[in-house]
């Protein structure tokens, strides 16, 4: 590439990857871009394009276009032979929206850039075009299905992978054309200076959705974070909220509901609303909160599997167990607490949900809802045993938001949902019952059943909590942190824990009852949802000071597990490098922020307690200042080197468990989280 050509690309790049959404000449038009670790990250969204550009470099570089349209992408993995080269990329052009035709005169909608790849010699391994959900099979599995295998179709240095969808409507196109370097038999050979430059075109068939533009989205109380309004408006649709780019480009229950519950103060009417209405609209006939939809061409996958047509109705998946009563705390934050929610209840409740078989209103949407909630809390207020709590459903792993398979390291009864989020529900119900707003909804046999959350509530807020209790003598659980901190290579905290006992709320309960003996940072519901005593606040805002590994804190942030005082086999589950180990989430550490926040402003708790809740604040807030950079990514993980615990990109390692996103919906929740000062 020409000296004066490359410098202007890596200008051009530079001002586009600053993390400062630039406008195209359509003043809603969005384009943005973030390096983390071996990824370069491209975000354009401009009237029917939608698209997430993601470069990883490596051995194994590949590039990767997701599509919020259909929850689609268009994927190709590539090879470099030992020796040939580091496999940097650089996007010498950043992507632009464009839109064709298929063969057929259909619209195709998205991106066209150049790029360049430090290598001699490069293979060409598969290209994937379809669901996102297939392209993260294939990229974690190496497998795809036989029947959506693309056509390639070469054309001398211009290499053309496009396919139909499954059910013969507007599929995919992904065209590669080799600018610098050549194209070989089997892949691409670089030019001399070692580099080969790529033109690529990725376009999707699948219809697009609505955007909610940024005048819809944001009132004047949000925080002026240019890079996080910009991740936050190409995640927001009138349809739905995504949960996340790369990999979760569609609607996800719980990671709408948590973040609309800590955005609501900054969002506009009509954007908290859209939200919950995706999550009334997906409800089950019973009152479930769907965790999860396939939607495009993974729903056609699933009907062919399950009943041999070709339908891309979209399959809804209620396998979680926490929605179910998150659901209700957070419409009952927007229709009671918040002064805008309260002035639109009413209508809201009376508005349709959305579906297209108009089983709405939302109303009676969330009297199911409710129904659901005091049905399934009934067994442990009459009999406040661990066995009749919410367990995960039967033969599932998971249920809750750690839910990779080793979230709960094993157990079946989740703190968050049975100690905080049952409770939370139950006074949701009960609030919205008295406000008179559930009445014209409400089946005669509805306000004798509702009429007993109240109760119910007291029953759990008593009798759940202390199942999960673990305690550790002073002297085993000092000598326990010694040995762990060893086993890591940081420094020995166990000085910290202070005289007596070790005392906190164990991640889970066993199929017996027994805790799961991993520190957690659930503790974040209780003060967002609840109203603990001096005496719980207290214990939550010891672990949360206490350093790691006698505690949550390090200098990379609040760590959201901490197995030190279980068995090595469960310390196993729950490195830096598993999914929902000794991580930190961006969002685990807004909701506690925002918890602290509210419990610090009560005037019932004792003067020291407030001080407490103070100290821990500022201690959360130093770490998130020191890392802001990530805060708008999904996860990160950490190194300790040098004297302190530095934060890394979580996939940046090949021993991480999966691949963090560059984008996700609830770490944007900081445009409404912001320090005590900046209040």
């Amino acid at each position: 590439m020409p000296r004066f050509a490359r410098l202007f690309a890596l200008i051009v790049l530079a001002l586009s990857l600053a993390g400062a959404p630039a406008a195209f000449a359509d003043a809603g038009a969005l384009s943005y871009g973030r390096i983390e670790g071996r990824n370069i990250n491209h975000f354009v969204r401009d009237g029917d394009v939608a698209a997430h550009l993601l470069l990883r470099s490596g051995a194994d570089p590949r590039i990767v276009v997701a599509f919020p349209a259909g929850n689609s992408g268009a994927g190709l993995w590539l090879d470099i032979p030992q020796g040939q080269g580091s496999g940097d990329w650089t996007l010498t052009t950043p992507p632009i929206p464009v839109t064709e035709s298929d063969g057929q005169g259909r619209p195709l909608h998205g991106i066209t850039f150049q790029a360049s790849l430090a290598a001699g010699t490069v293979g060409i391994r598969q290209a994937v075009l379809s669901s996102v959900r297939v392209l993260r099979d294939y990229d974690a599995l190496r497998t795809v299905p036989d029947s959506i295998s693309p056509d390639l179709m070469r054309d001398g240095a211009r290499f053309v992978w496009a396919r139909d969808r499954l059910d013969g409507k507007a599929g995919y196109r992904l065209t590669v054309e080799v600018v610098h370097g050549q194209a070989t038999e089997t892949g691409l050979k670089a030019d001399p200076d070692g580099t080969i430059g790529l033109r690529v075109t990725a376009l999707t068939g699948e219809t697009p959705l609505t955007p909610l533009p940024a005048d819809a989205l944001l009132n004047s109380q949000a925080a002026n974070d240019v890079a996080t309004r910009g991740t936050l408006t190409f995640l927001s649709y009138r349809e739905k909220f995504l949960a996340g780019s790369w990999r979760f480009d569609t609607y996800f229950g719980r990671d709408t509901m948590m973040s609309l519950m800590l955005l609501m103060p900054v969002l506009q009417g009509d954007a908290v609303e859209a939200g919950l209405r995706s999550v009334f609209a997906r409800l089950s006939l019973i009152g479930e909160v769907a965790h999860e939809e396939d939607v495009g061409e993974f729903a056609i996958l699933d009907h062919l599997k399950r009943e041999a047509t070709a339908s891309d109705d979209p399959v809804y998946d209620y396998k979680m167990v926490d929605g179910d009563f998150m659901l209700p705390a957070v419409t009952r934050a927007w229709l009671l607490d918040d002064a805008q929610g309260r002035a639109r209840a009413a209508a809201f409740l009376a508005s349709g949900d959305g579906r297209a078989d108009q089983v709405g209103p939302v109303g009676r949407d969330l009297v199911q809802n409710l129904r659901y909630v005091v049905l399934h809390a009934a067994a442990f207020a009459r009999e406040p045993r661990y066995s009749n709590m919410i367990r995960l459903k039967h033969g599932l792993p998971v249920g809750q938001w750690r839910d990779s398979n080793d979230g709960l390291g094993g157990g079946l009864y989740a703190y968050d949902v049975n100690a905080i989020l049952v409770p939370a529900a139950l006074e949701a119900c009960a609030a919205l019952l008295k406000s008179g707003l559930l009445d014209p909804y409400m089946d005669p046999g509805d306000r004798p059943l509702l009429s007993r959350a109240a109760g119910m509530a007291a029953v759990w807020r008593a009798k759940a909590p202390p199942l999960f209790t673990v305690t550790i003598p002073e002297r085993r659980a000092k000598a326990e942190v010694a040995a762990y901190a060893h086993d890591l290579g940081v420094p020995d905290t166990a000085a910290a824990l202070g005289p007596g006992p070790v005392r906190f709320h164990a991640l889970s309960l066993n199929r017996d009852g027994t805790p799961v003996r991993v520190m957690q940072s659930d503790e974040g519901f209780g003060l967002l949802f609840g109203r603990p005593d001096a005496r719980t606040l207290d214990q939550v805002v010891q672990g949360l000071l206490r350093p790691f590994p006698a505690g949550l804190m390090t200098d990379a942030g609040m760590v959201v597990a901490n197995p030190v005082f279980s068995p090595p086999e469960v310390q196993a589950r729950f490195t830096r490098n598993a999914y929902h180990g000794s991580v930190v989430w961006s969002w685990q550490q807004a909701m506690m922020a925002t918890g602290l926040e509210r419990q610090a402003r009560r005037p019932d708790l004792p003067r020291a307690t407030k001080a407490r809740l103070r100290q821990a604040q500022a201690s959360l807030w130093r770490a998130i200042e020191a890392t802001r950079g990530l805060q708008n990514s999904e996860l990160w993980s950490w190194t300790y080197q040098d004297g302190h615990y530095q934060p890394v990109a979580f996939g940046a390692s090949g021993a991480d468990a999966d691949e963090a996103n560059a984008a996700q919906l609830w770490s944007t929740v900081y445009l409404a989280v912001r320090p005590p000062a900046d209040r």
